[in-house]
C-alpha cells in the first residue's frame, strides 16, 4: 500500500496479519474514508502470499466497530460503502483465506456485519452486539448483516433480534452459535493467539480449499455441493504441502508447510 493508514493500523507477524481500526474517538464507527483505507488493507492482504490468516479487532476496550459513523454522515450527506462493503470485508465474498473476529467491545450496525462475515469470532466478555438500525429509520442491508444472520442462526431467532432492534451480550450470541469463544478482556489475545496457532498447524492451502469449498457449498443441495469442483481443491491436490503432509505423517514429525 502506497497511501499511509490514518483510520486503521496493520501488523504483520509471521504469517498472521492483525488489522485495528483506529477510531477510538467514535467507538471505531467507520466513514468512506475508513472504508477505502480498510478495502486497501484487505486487498493486500488477499494478495499477500506471506499472509495466511487475518484478525480484526478495535483500538481501545469499548468498542469493536460501532457501525456507520452517523454524525459525518448526517453533516456531509455521505453514507456510501465500497465495492468490498463495510469495512472492506462484508462483500468480499471471494476470500479464501481465514479471518478471526477479536471482539474487544461494541459490535453493533455495520459493525456487526463486519463479524458476521468473518470465519471465527472470539469475544471479550463484555461485547455487545446487535442490529439497530430500525430504530434509526435504517436496515442493516449495506453490509448483507440480515441476510447473514438469517442463515446462521435459526429464522424465528434471528426475526426476533432484526426486528426489535435488540442489542444482546458475547454469551448470548456464543449461545446462538454467532461466537466461538468468549473470555474475559484480558485473555482476549492469549485466545486468539491460541486459535491462530490451531489454523496455521493445518496446511494453508487445505484452510483455504475448506473454506472455499465449505462457503460455496451453501448455495448448493448437498449432492451438488458434494460435486462441485472447486479451484481451490485442485491447488490444494497439486500442492507440495499435499505431500508433504503425508510424509511428515509416515516420519513422526511435524510438517513444515510451505504455502506452495
Amino acid at each position: 500500500m502506497s497511501k499511509a493508514l490514518e483510520y486503521c493500523s496493520v501488523q504483520k507477524e509471521g504469517r498472521v496479519t492483525t488489522v485495528t481500526i483506529e477510531r477510538a474517538e467514535v467507538m471505531n464507527a467507520l466513514h468512506r474514508p475508513a472504508h477505502e483505507e480498510l478495502t486497501r488493507v484487505f486487498d493486500a492482504f488477499s494478495a499477500d502470499g506471506d499472509a495466511w490468516v487475518a484478525v480484526v479487532t478495535g483500538a481501545g476496550e469499548r468498542a469493536f466497530c460501532a457501525g456507520s459513523d452517523l454524525k459525518y454522515m448526517a453533516e456531509t450527506g455521505d453514507g456510501h460503502i465500497p465495492e468490498k462493503g463495510f469495512a472492506g470485508l462484508t462483500n468480499r465474498l471471494d476470500l479464501a483465506k481465514p479471518v478471526i473476529a477479536k471482539v474487544n467491545g461494541v459490535a453493533v450496525g455495520g459493525g456487526f456485519e463486519a463479524v458476521l462475515a468473518c470465519d471465527l469470532v472470539v469475544a471479550a466478555d463484555h461485547a455487545r452486539f446487535g442490529f439497530p438500525e430500525p430504530k434509526v429509520g435504517l436496515a442493516a442491508v449495506g453490509g448483507g448483516g440480515l441476510h447473514r444472520l438469517a442463515r446462521q442462526i435459526p429464522l424465528k431467532q434471528a426475526m426476533h433480534l432484526l426486528l426489535t432492534g435488540r442489542i444482546f451480550l458475547a454469551e448470548e450470541a456464543m449461545t446462538l452459535g454467532l461466537v466461538n469463544q468468549v473470555v474475559a478482556p484480558e485473555n482476549l489475545t492469549a485466545a486468539t493467539n491460541n486459535l491462530i496457532a490451531s489454523i496455521l498447524s493445518g496446511a494453508p492451502l487445505a484452510v483455504r480449499a475448506t473454506k472455499q469449498a465449505a462457503m460455496d457449498g451453501l448455495t448448493l443441495s448437498l449432492a451438488e455441493a458434494m460435486a462441485t469442483r472447486h479451484p481451490a481443491i485442485d491447488v490444494m491436490a497439486a500442492s507440495a504441502d499435499a505431500t508433504e503432509g503425508p510424509l511428515a505423517f509416515a516420519e513422526k514429525r511435524p510438517p513444515a508447510w510451505s504455502g506452495t
